[in-house]
């Protein structure tokens, strides 16, 4: 097996990236406080082309070299936006149509493998501080709550490997499965 080079990946550019049809999904930082974690988290939204990025509370934003050390130019392709009150944040995504849901344990939460998206609907998928988790206003405002099971001693994921399993999941469900 031969590893592939950089210019046999076929990457597409960015403004071919800004033309492509998305996945249904707005991704939604509440003060998140690793600027290393939302560049990251650029880089992961790249990767499954998700709608947006809506940073908010304490979370940094681009530019910042801590933010670009980890997105390697996903701040250039993604579109994002700053909206310094979640609650603001949340009531503009529900005036779009989009369904909100946390990721986060939760009483009443749906596993991720029993949630099933639709496809005609959007999705705006609000990830939580990497200690307290979503606010607690944001989670008055949500309309569910999906959880990653998990198995071992800890009592979470890193955010950043949270939103991957969850994009995975969401890109696999709607692009691939149904496809």
């Amino acid at each position: 097996m031969r590893k592939l080079a950089m210019n046999e990946l076929s990457r597409i550019s960015v403004e071919e990236f800004k033309q492509q049809e998305k996945l249904p999904v707005t991704v939604v930082l509440d003060s998140v406080r690793s600027l290393h974690n939302v560049g990251s988290i650029f880089r992961t939204s790249d990767g499954f082309a998700v709608e947006r990025i809506v940073l908010c509370g304490i979370t940094g934003t681009p530019p910042h070299r801590d933010i670009e050390k980890t997105a390697l130019g996903a701040t250039q392709s993604i579109e994002w936006v700053y909206v310094h009150d979640i609650k603001e944040a949340i009531n503009h995504l529900k005036a779009e149509g989009k369904k909100i849901l946390a990721v986060e344990q939760a009483e009443g939460s749906t596993m991720l493998h029993q949630f099933n998206p639709l496809p005609k609907e959007k999705y705006a998928l609000v990830f939580g501080n990497e200690v307290n988790g979503v606010s607690e206003e944001a989670m008055q405002m949500i309309d569910a709550c999906i959880e990653i099971p998990q198995f071992g001693t800890k009592h979470s994921f890193n955010i950043v490997i949270s939103a991957g399993i969850v994009l995975w999941d969401f890109f696999y469900k709607l692009k691939l499965k149904s496809g």
